[in-house]
């Protein structure tokens, strides 16, 4: 075989499907059958100088993809798999790894570099390979300047896929001395010197203790700033991204190179290529977000004692800092407007003073308006563009009383921009900075409002106007009206806008019939506001709503009859159909929920039911799947015990989204669904309950399913168990070991980061759902002693929550609910347990003193509940 793997690796990249397919399937059977000898001839192939590149890097590739997998599960089993080889063969792929870096090839280096990287995140953590960053420190010191490229290339990488626990001090410090030495000015080869840099961005993570000493520090950041201003230009852009790392990871070190940052920066901004600019951009962005993100946290007292003070940065640079990035407004792209991901300097610099306006409030404002009011007439657009541009982006962050003189002489002249400015770039800016005067100056938290009864006939009729320009102008247009709107959400019958319901209504179905529609996201922005419009109506214009119901369903009739489709069109018709179920979702929840209207809209019921479960029939992509459960779950609530004649139907298409594992936002929405039905039926979903509880049970022991599906499964289970009442016994044997094992879990988990806290407190929530969900059915159940044994162990997952005291808001308000419920159910019988658990005194005190009015109200009712236990 190891002769033919090189043609076999050749082949799996031809152009020919046929041969493509077979060397593919050779691969796969080679893998399955001897697994040791795939990767030895895969090593050997990536090692081998005399073969071709091709097959050097697909060998490589392969290799790389068996130490590795995205989804967590498949990681562990590749790692598990890659362990337990024998030795050897370990030694003879990590042998062929190494010497590859000193091939002449640049690819196959490369390849190598990240497949030792794979290896080492399985091994160091496991003590195995020590000495490897040994091997690749020696290799630093090579004279051939390619090896040294390739070994810092790994470096990188391995700083990459090891956490900063795994390696020792003196390790760490070895490495960050080769890497900046590699980053010198004094290394004359660039190639080097860009790896090294590269690796530099990599290895910050580690370099805690090195940046709390001043020596270390002042030497790292003096080698970085040189490097932002190498001649190569990759280097300077490397350089920038390890300033804007730096800016992050960093940001209490940097009070001493702030002056020199702010030179090196204006001067990239202003003269460099783009790629350099962005990132210049991108530090000041970074450090806006650091400074808002600790004073949103500590308010504005701030106080010496928490984590990170606030260094002010960008209020001492504000003089020099807006005036740079006013300039890079001016400096925008023909064409950038149509292209959904452009990003560029006019664009970053806009982003970035948005940031600025959120960090420094009313400070900002005297610094942009000359700049405004100086161009915002000039004859060239490029002014105009950035001086509306400039406008919009400080919306965000002044008080209503520093904006609000400012809008109202603005507002006019915006509207009137957008109905006579001859340039599309000018009328699609002036329409998005219409959205954030709506989104940030209207509305009824707002106590000066720049929107009155006088202008908003005017406001509308140029908004409704704008939605027939070209599609970009017209899908911000779409924007602005969706936040004119919602600023009236609280308006009821009062809203100015009930007048012209009937006109906006009419003029967002025009939008989405529009041949051009599919362009600039303007459909789905017309549906999105046409939602908004639905979402905010009124008792009055309620009959308005309802004509619009056959013509919604009439047009998701018309998607589903569509036949002989292309790829193309099969794509639009998905996105269509989504489209007109997520708007069907919000329809059903406004006529439906309204007594006024629900008699009327349910006569509906049959014909929607029937189009959702034809949609489902479609086998249509995820998101299509996922609107229509969602408007099934609407609609279960709406006619709510009524709903079970649909059962039969539906219970198909409920198990398939049960068992969606790949499309595991379906799987969840599903589960979701399954909680709206319970409450809608009560004890009518008994008869499905075996089939749901089966999926269930099921799902929550597979590895293969997306683990953020779990927390909601477990609420499910208080669902059911809440519609059921004491029928969910039989279930009791299955579900309450696997809450238990999951509240052990969740109540001792390692949060390493802030993502790993909010899952863990996702599934302490779901699990609490679930006991309160079964506590409250039981209760004045003749049954409800089958929950003592449950008791103790409940009871000690309360007081393990308040011990640890890493609980959200949400966990401890439902943690104390908890400790009601089982009092209020189980009454005297767990007086005893109450008495010994802490959750029931200490626990119960700190709720009882909460600020917050939800965890107080949930306290004083528990506490009623668990005085009736304890004294009974």
């Amino acid at each position: 075989m190891a002769v033919e793997i090189t043609q076999i690796l050749l082949n799996a990249q031809s152009i020919d499907a046929a041969t493509r397919k077979h060397a593919e399937e050779s691969l796969k059977q080679f893998q399955d059958q001897n697994f040791p000898s795939f990767l030895l001839s895969l090593s050997g192939e990536l090692a081998n100088n005399e073969k071709p590149v091709d097959s050097r890097k697909l060998a490589g590739l392969i290799l790389k993809n068996t130490l590795d997998a995205k989804e967590l599960h498949r990681k562990n089993e590749l790692a598990q798999r890659w362990l337990s080889l024998d030795a050897s063969v370990k030694a003879q792929v990590k042998g062929c790894m190494l010497q590859t870096l000193s091939s002449p090839v640049s690819d196959a280096r490369s390849t190598a570099s990240q497949v030792i990287a794979k290896i080492a995140g399985i091994e160091l953590p496991q003590k195995q390979w020590p000495e490897l960053i040994g091997i690749l420190l020696s290799n630093i010191h090579q004279l051939q300047s390619h090896v040294k490229q390739a070994t810092l290339e790994t470096l990188g990488y391995l700083c990459e896929e090891v956490s900063p626990e795994v390696a020792d001090q003196d390790q760490v410090n070895k490495i960050l001395t080769a890497v900046v030495q590699g980053m010198n000015a004094s290394e004359g080869n660039n190639d080097v010197r860009l790896a090294a840099t590269r690796a530099l961005y990599n290895a910050l993570g580690f370099a805690q203790a090195n940046f709390s000493n001043d020596m270390e520090r002042d030497y790292i950041m003096r080698v970085v700033c040189e490097a932002t201003m190498s001649p190569e230009v990759k280097i300077r852009q490397a350089a920038f991204e390890c300033l804007v790392a730096i800016s992050t990871t960093y940001y209490d070190k940097l009070a001493s190179y702030m002056q020199d940052i702010f030179s090196i920066t204006a001067k990239a901004v202003r003269e460099d290529e783009e790629p350099v600019a962005l990132q210049a951009i991108e530090f000041w962005s970074s450090i806006c977000d650091e400074e808002i993100d600790i004073l949103d946290e500590y308010g504005s007292d701030f106080t010496a004692d928490s984590d990170i003070p606030c260094f002010y940065f960008i209020k001492q640079a504000l003089p020099a800092l807006v005036p740079m990035l006013l300039e890079t407004l001016l400096k925008q792209e023909e064409g950038q407007d149509q292209d959904e991901g452009a990003w560029n300097i006019a664009m970053a610099g806009g982003t970035c003073l948005g940031l600025v306006a959120r960090t420094v409030s009313d400070d900002i404002v005297p610094l942009v308006m000359p700049f405004i009011e100086e161009n915002i007439t000039k004859p060239d657009w490029r002014q105009r563009e950035a001086a509306t541009y400039a406008f919009g982006s400080i919306l965000e962050g002044p008080s209503a009383e520093k904006l609000s003189p400012i809008v109202n002489v603005a507002l006019n002249f915006m509207l009137t921009a957008l109905m006579k400015d001859p340039n599309d770039h000018v009328k699609d800016t002036t329409a998005w900075t219409l959205g954030r005067i709506f989104e940030f100056m209207h509305g009824s938290n707002v106590e000066t409002p720049v929107i009155t009864r006088e202008n908003c006939h005017q406001i509308l009729t140029v908004l409704l106007q704008s939605m027939k320009d070209v599609p970009n102008v017209a899908e911000k247009a779409c924007g602005a009206l969706y936040f004119l709107v919602q600023g009236y959400e609280d308006a009821g019958s009062a809203s100015p806008l009930s007048p012209f319901f009937h006109d906006i209504i009419q003029a967002l179905l025009s939008v989405t019939h529009r041949d051009d529609a599919g362009e600039s996201r303007l459909r789905t922005a017309a549906y999105e506001s046409l939602n908004e419009v639905v979402r905010c109506s009124t008792e009055e214009t309620a009959p308005t709503v309802m004509q619009l119901v056959p013509v919604i369903m009439m047009e998701l009739h018309q998607t589903l009859e569509a036949q002989k489709l292309s790829m193309d069109e099969r794509e639009k018709q998905n996105e269509l159909q989504g489209l007109l179920c997520g708007c069907l979702q919000v329809i059903i929840q406004k006529l439906g929920s309204a007594e006024s209207t629900k008699y009327a809209f349910m006569q509906y019921a049959d014909q929607l039911m029937d189009l959702f479960l034809r949609v489902f029939a479609c086998r249509n992509n995820a998101t299509v799947h996922e609107e229509a459960m969602l408007a099934i779950g609407a609609l279960a609530y709406a006619a709510g015990q009524n709903f079970v004649k649909y059962m039969q139907g539906f219970y198909p298409y409920l198990e398939m989204g049960l068992q969606n594992f790949e499309e595991y936002q379906v799987c969840a929405i599903t589960v979701g669904v399954v909680g709206d039905i319970c409450r809608a039926l009560e004890e009518k979903i008994l008869p499905f309950c075996d089939g749901v509880m089966t999926h269930l049970l099921k799902n929550l022991s597979s590895n293969l399913l997306h683990r953020s599906v779990k927390p909601p499964i477990f609420s499910c289970f208080g669902d059911i168990a809440l519609a059921i009442g004491e029928n969910f016994e039989k279930y009791l044997i299955y579900a309450m070991p696997m809450l238990q094992s999951a509240a052990e879990l969740s109540a001792h988990a390692v949060t390493v980061d802030d993502e790993m806290l909010e899952y863990t407190n996702q599934l302490r929530n779901g699990i609490l759902e679930a006991y309160s969900g079964i506590f409250q059915g039981f209760k004045n159940s003749p049954k409800t002693q089958l929950l003592m044994p449950f008791a103790p162990h409940i009871l000690q997952f309360l007081d393990s929550l308040y011990n640890e005291k890493d609980m959200d808001d949400v966990v401890m308000k439902a943690a104390i609910g908890v400790l009601g419920d089982l009092a209020d159910t189980l009454g005297t019988n767990a007086g005893p347990l109450i008495n010994q658990s802490i959750s029931s005194k200490d626990f119960l005190e700190e709720c009882l003193s909460s600020d917050d009015h939800l965890i107080k109200e949930s306290a004083e009712w528990a506490k009623l509940a668990v005085t009736r236990a304890i004294s009974g």
